[in-house]
């Protein structure tokens, strides 16, 4: 019996890892501002200052990730009687994400020459985390993503809730990472118009999953 309760504690556990670690990737995908910023210091002051800014990103992602759990924890009696309605909602926020990310213009205000060669981590840090938190829009791409996926780890304790995160911030970390090096190893051949390709690719995966929500969602109501 208590090797079953193990088991059951283990799949949950591995489920929270997998949903935390899909989330974290979504939500560090978007070639936004703060995408931008950081290609521009990649190219213009080196990988690490790349590097240091995407982190100072992904801390704001996890702020407001965790407030956004916090937050449902207050609604959870809400989110039990309307569950298929919020995860219909969720869906539909994802769509209309997906299409801002799909439509929008990564080269807006491009300036690969702005930027002094100079070496400041902490600023870069601290200037990548602000623009990052000024971004309070990204709440509503976490609530669609927490809806769709059924993600909401503190309700089982305190330890799924940080195994949760760690998982979300894993795979923003790993994004960073992955992306300041390819930039900094293609900085030769780099082309800007990628940025646009990254843009559709991701907004197209953000509606797909918004519509597959839908269709799940009406299916089971039917």
């Amino acid at each position: 019996m208590e090797s079953q309760h193990v088991s059951i504690f283990a799949l949950f556990m591995f489920e929270t890892i997998t949903k935390g670690f899909v989330i974290g990737l979504l939500v560090s995908l978007p070639m936004g501002p703060i995408n931008i910023l950081t290609i521009q210091r990649t190219l213009n002051r080196g990988r690490w200052h790349g590097l240091v800014s995407g982190v100072g990103a992904m801390l704001s992602d996890i702020t407001y990730a965790t407030i956004t759990l916090l937050g449902l924890v207050y609604v959870s009696g809400f989110l039990d009687v309307y569950e298929s309605e919020l995860f219909l909602f969720g869906s539909v926020i994802l769509i209309l994400f997906g299409f801002s990310v799909y439509r929008s213009n990564p080269l807006k205000g491009w300036q690969p020459d702005n930027l002094p060669n100079e070496s400041r981590y902490l600023k870069d840090f601290v200037s990548a985390f602000l623009l990052t938190f000024s971004n309070a829009t990204i709440i509503l791409a976490l609530v669609g993503l927490y809806t769709r996926f059924s993600f909401n780890p503190i309700l089982e304790g305190t330890s799924s809730l940080i195994v949760g995160l760690i998982s979300f911030s894993t795979a923003a970390l790993l994004w960073w990472f992955m992306f300041t090096t390819l930039v900094y190893r293609l900085r030769k051949r780099f082309r800007r118009s990628g940025l646009v390709i990254l843009n559709r690719v991701v907004g197209t995966i953000f509606v797909v999953i918004g519509i597959i929500g839908i269709i799940k969602t009406l299916t089971s109501v039917a």
